[in-house]
């Protein structure tokens, strides 16, 4: 017994009386119809209430930050699509622009040559290994495209047709050392022939050969196509002279032309499906 008295057990339960008898006491001072008991326990759980309810605050207050997250990804998915949404728009925009400018550079064409006739087309294949350019259009036998029918982007020469299918052609472009124009520089009148070359091609250029080494032929100067041979219409343009070269097998000059558009990023293109004299230079050479 006497062991136990002076046991930590014994302490403890000594000390928890205390708090007890402190609590009735107080609980005695301050009585207002409670019981005396469970204002004692009032007393002394008083803190861990408190505590616990800051601790259910925070978790609201938690919960509620995930109920602004939700509403924030829902807001930036509304953003999103709306975005989406203009930038469908400004394309189909641009697309009608680009269509609306092709078709106000054919018009001008057509007034200035009412015997030709067209057929639009868009270009929707390239061969990345062909270093000349050429690409697809969605016009073939079907829309009366032909073998050898001229290609045009406004009132410049792009290509001609060189295989056809009932919905597709396939084009070779000015810049491929295949095709023979024959052409002039509208200032000197001097004739030539247009064609290309691996080199030039590499950056879009083509050239007009067969001028003198002395020709007047100089930068600034626009080619034009002659409508020699029948393959091509006159006046179409290739492109403007930027500077003239010695020509490294003979004692002539060529001038090297820039393509009035860019080849290699045409989209929208014109085939000239009709026009006087087509085809009938190189008949006349046949008989």
């Amino acid at each position: 017994m006497r062991k136990f008295l002076h046991s930590t057990q014994f302490k403890i339960i000594l000390a928890v009386l205390a708090v007890l008898l402190a609590g009735i006491i107080t609980a005695a001072a301050t009585y207002n119809n409670a019981s005396p008991v469970s204002t004692v326990f009032g007393t002394i759980f008083e803190p861990l209430h408190h505590l616990t309810a800051k601790i259910s605050e925070g978790i609201s207050s938690f919960g509620g930050s995930f109920v602004s997250a939700d509403t924030y990804r829902t807001e930036n998915e509304e953003l999103r699509q709306q975005i989406e949404a203009y930038q469908n728009e400004l394309a189909d925009y641009e697309e009608m622009k680009r269509q609306n400018e092709q078709y106000e550079q054919l018009l001008q064409v057509r007034e200035q040559h009412p015997d030709q006739q067209y057929e639009t087309a868009i270009v929707i294949g390239r061969d990345t290994s062909e270093p000349f350019g050429g690409f697809m259009i969605n016009a073939g036998s079907s829309s009366g495209v032909s073998i050898n029918d001229p290609v045009i982007s406004g009132s410049y020469l792009v290509g001609i047709v060189t295989e056809v299918q009932p919905t597709y052609s396939k084009v070779r472009t000015i810049l491929d050392p295949n095709i023979d124009i024959s052409a002039y520089e509208i200032r000197t009148r001097e004739e030539g022939i247009a064609s290309g070359t691996s080199e030039l091609a590499a950056s879009g250029l083509c050239r007009l050969t067969g001028l003198t080494s002395t020709t007047a032929v100089s930068p600034g100067g626009v080619v034009y196509t002659s409508g020699v041979g029948g393959l091509f219409p006159r006046d179409l343009i290739l492109g403007t002279v930027t500077e003239i070269r010695n020509s490294e097998s003979d004692i002539s000059s060529y001038a090297v032309i820039k393509p009035g558009v860019d080849i290699f990023s045409l989209q929208d293109v014109t085939v000239i499906t009709e026009f006087d004299g087509q085809g009938s230079n190189a008949a006349d050479s046949e008989e």
